[in-house]
């Protein structure tokens, strides 16, 4: 019998979920995403892996690039604005490794990279990830 699987969702997919999982957001942190933008790479490059003491590029599904809001100033102007990158490859291996849906698995990392964005704790991130459902 012959088995046919179809394409791995592509980079532009994977997007759109996480304009999804943004839009499903609440107050009030909704209302300070405005600025953050969204990036999917297939991996981490060396240089990231390394300053965050990863050697294997699938342990990182994503990363919030910026300052978190709580340390912001008006010193800190020029800065680029904050963004959230999506790994690509290693989502989809944690996908086919677990039961959990994609849609599932993207919302639980970008909710975790906003917690970020709002310097919030593990616990926080939790909350805001339970209100985003």
């Amino acid at each position: 019998m012959t088995r046919r699987f179809g394409l791995a969702p592509s980079a532009g997919d994977f997007e759109a979920l996480a304009q999804a999982a943004f839009a499903r957001i609440g107050e009030p942190f909704a209302a300070h995403l405005d600025g953050v933008t969204v990036h999917v790479e297939e991996f981490a490059e060396a240089e990231t892996l390394r300053a965050l003491g990863l050697e294997d590029p699938f342990e990182l599904t994503g990363l919030y690039h910026g300052r978190p809001m709580d340390e912001e100033s008006v010193w800190s102007a020029g800065e680029l604005p904050p963004r959230i990158t999506l790994y690509r490859q290693p989502l989809l291996a944690e996908w086919c490794e677990t039961p959990v849906t994609l849609e599932d698995l993207v919302a639980h990392v970008v909710v975790h990279e906003v917690g970020h964005h709002f310097g919030l704790s593990d616990e926080d991130m939790h909350a805001l990830e339970e209100s985003a459902r």
